[in-house]
């Protein structure tokens, strides 16, 4: 088995739950963790090392004990502003990796080998960039990103692109997928009956 590439990585984790009462979504409780917790616990050991991408007082998050980096583009752009930040830290602080992998921070569920499969799948498949796939959907701010592209990224973003897919298009991505039975490893929390139905998942099965 061919050893995973040093990865960084970025929890895109300024989610805010508009939709339940306020506050930080990755602060949510699901069955005793917050969704943060679950994300760290699935996502830390896969990673060389892991930072948080959140806007406003990064000491919210003063107990993780992970670097916070907020985005470095003017005005609100999205979840590619949160990968520019993390692909910039990479390059300023840890020069020896190459990619960092991405996940939001409301997605309790992921799989515990989304960074190996992440780059096994750019690998076959000869693409820069890969993203996750679940069933039918794609999730495309889970995905892996070379920190060579970082400056194409800010140009992109300069000229007003907001849109992932867009973006990685003109690269080309990779597909790593997953089937989204008898859990979707990607489901993710927006509204309350989304964190009823975690609660349920994490009670039914022991590993969730």
């Amino acid at each position: 088995m061919t050893a995973t590439p040093p990865t960084l990585g970025l929890i895109l984790a300024g989610g805010l739950a508009r939709r339940m009462g306020g506050g930080d979504k990755a602060r949510i409780r699901i069955g005793g963790a917050t969704i943060l917790e679950r994300v760290l616990a699935r996502f830390k050991p896969q990673c060389t090392r892991v930072i948080l991408n959140a806007n406003g007082d990064p000491a919210r998050f003063a107990d993780t004990g992970l670097p916070v980096v907020a985005d470095n583009v003017p005005g609100f752009a999205g979840p590619l502003a949160g990968i520019l930040a993390g692909l910039d830290w990479a390059a300023a602080h840890a020069p020896e990796i190459s990619d960092i992998a991405s996940v939001p921070g409301d997605c309790p569920f992921l799989p515990r080998d989304l960074v190996a499969r992440l780059h096994a799948a750019r690998g076959a498949q000869g693409r820069p960039l890969a993203c996750a796939r679940s069933g039918e959907w794609r999730h495309p701010v889970v995905g892996l990103w070379p920190v060579a592209l970082r400056d194409d990224l800010r140009r992109a973003l300069a000229e007003g692109l907001h849109k992932i897919e867009t973006w990685t298009g003109r690269h080309g991505v990779a597909l790593a997928a997953w089937p989204d039975r008898p859990l979707d490893p990607f489901f993710n929390i927006n509204t309350p009956e989304d964190l009823a139905k975690a609660e349920e998942i994490a009670a039914r099965n022991s590993d969730a």
